[in-house]
């Protein structure tokens, strides 16, 4: 039980870290001027972040740290997520 405890925590940790890049990714979009629809940020999100990998590439040549930050912590909770479901069940 305390592996899934484990894995619960961590991906609890990782559900805030996508939710604290995200809010950063409409920040730096917002600082872009670029219009972002706050009725339907939930959904929107992921088209926000290809936005900001877009802009950013298009004014560094590399893409943003932010948009890296949020793949890997959505993916990181799901992960953990599975394992402690997995390891639930076991």
């Amino acid at each position: 039980m305390n592996l899934t405890i484990s894995f619960t925590v961590i991906a609890g940790i990782a559900v805030v870290w996508f939710i604290v890049s995200g809010i950063l990714i409409i920040n730096e979009l917002l600082k872009r001027k670029q219009k972002i629809s706050f009725v339907f940020i939930k959904l929107m999100l992921p088209v926000y972040a290809h936005r900001y990998k877009k802009i950013t590439l298009e004014e560094t040549g590399k893409v943003g740290p932010l948009f890296y930050h949020w793949v890997i912590a959505i993916n990181i909770a799901l992960v953990f997520a599975i394992a402690a479901i997995i390891s639930m069940a076991a």
